[in-house]
């Protein structure tokens, strides 16, 4: 027994020996490797740009505003459609349009652009300039004031923001979730043409002669809608041909949804014969994203929609509604309590997420303005300062 015992004991010896040389554990996990494909067990989809929720574990997009974020309880979900509600002059719109935009390039996300108004390529050549990271800002400055070497003086008269671009640029510049944009300043064309995207030109695609039926999608929602399916089917965010390469979101905008650019007559009058044509393009379009790695942003001109039945319905069929009111051409411009700001942005409708109740913000009074560089959302403080007074 005590030769036994000790035999034993010497081969164990040496089996943990031979372990601790290899640097793995004599204890082995059984089954699939956690890094395989067989692995059982649900696993959070890790891609660039791209976050998990701290309350309901969805997936979250950036905006583009790290503030809108804020208020939306991390970012964009997944899957998810943001609508817009445009200012009067469509002025501010626009540019939460295009940084929801530039946020995937600088991402490497896929981007598909629809517009009835302007060619979606011009729409990328005017997207904002991404700002660099404190780090970056550190290491420009130190080149600006190192003189020892020619070298130096060469990098000084080169824009830093291009320094940084790599020659060949494949991947997403930055991993950090959300990012901020210069309004005066235009993003880099290497971005541009290293991006992924896919435009929508009305005009190009569907002919003015081509008749509809009444109470049916108008021509212009039909094409937006197969052309929509035909990305996502082909480059596999649903699901059904595997990505080649690795994992990506495909970030959807379509600008001046339900305008007349778009042969929709809701903002002609009041009782039209096809009311029902943008809602129904609406809840089919949400149905795509619900089965797809995708997220949306419209803006809609909803101050032209006379009906307000069809409003409601519009807010029913979106997962996240935001207005914007700006003081352009209202009392409020001349108003001394509002010279510090330039409109109200109000957060209509929060989704409800794997859960019954909304994140919603308890901040109501929430005012926007553009400086010469960046667009922040602020926090109204003369509402306290008039009731002390």
């Amino acid at each position: 027994m005590a030769a036994v015992a000790s035999c034993g004991s010497a081969s164990t010896g040496s089996a943990v020996a031979t372990a601790s040389k290899s640097n793995v554990t004599s204890f082995q996990r059984r089954g699939p490797r956690a890094s395989g494909t067989n692995d059982s067990g649900p696993r959070l989809v890790s891609i660039a740009g791209t976050r998990p929720s701290v309350r309901n574990g969805q997936l979250l997009v950036s905006t583009g505003l790290p503030a809108l974020d804020q208020l939306l309880g991390g970012g964009l979900a997944i899957g998810t459609v943001l609508l817009i509600e445009e200012d009067k002059y469509n002025i501010y719109s626009p540019l939460l349009f295009k940084c929801f935009l530039a946020e995937g390039i600088v991402n490497g996300h896929t981007l598909l652009v629809a517009s009835a108004k302007e060619d979606p390529a011009n729409i990328l050549q005017e997207l904002p300039a991404p700002l660099l990271d404190d780090n970056s800002k550190k290491e420009f400055d130190e080149d600006v004031y190192n003189h020892k070497t020619p070298e130096s003086n060469i990098k000084m008269k080169i824009a830093w923001r291009y320094q940084l671009l790599p020659k060949m640029e494949i991947g997403p510049v930055s991993s950090r979730f959300g990012h901020y944009y210069d309004a005066s300043k235009r993003i880099p064309q290497e971005l541009i043409e290293a991006s992924n995207w896919h435009g929508f030109f009305l005009p190009e695609k569907v002919s003015s002669t081509l008749k509809v039926e009444p109470c049916s999608l108008t021509p212009g929602y039909i094409k937006l809608l197969q052309f929509i399916q035909n990305i996502i089917s082909e480059e596999g965010f649903d699901g059904s041909n595997p990505q080649k390469k690795q994992r990506n979101v495909l970030r959807i905008g379509i600008q001046n949804l339900g305008s007349p650019l778009w042969g929709d007559d809701i903002c002609c009058a009041e009782n039209v014969s096809n009311s029902h044509s943008l809602t129904k393009f609406l809840y089919v379009l949400r149905g795509l994203l619900r089965t797809s790695l995708s997220a949306c942003i419209i803006t809609m001109p909803t101050h032209l929609i006379q009906n307000k039945a069809i409003i409601a319905r519009v807010t029913n069929l979106s997962d996240i509604v935001i207005g914007l009111e700006s003081f352009i051409g209202s009392e409020r411009e001349t108003n001394t309590l509002y010279k510090d700001y330039h409109g109200l942005i109000h957060i209509r409708q929060i989704p409800r997420l794997n859960n019954l109740i909304c994140d919603e913000s308890d901040v109501k009074d929430l005012a926007f303005k553009l400086k010469r560089k960046l667009f922040t959302i602020e926090v109204r403080e003369f509402l306290c300062f008039s009731l002390q007074s």
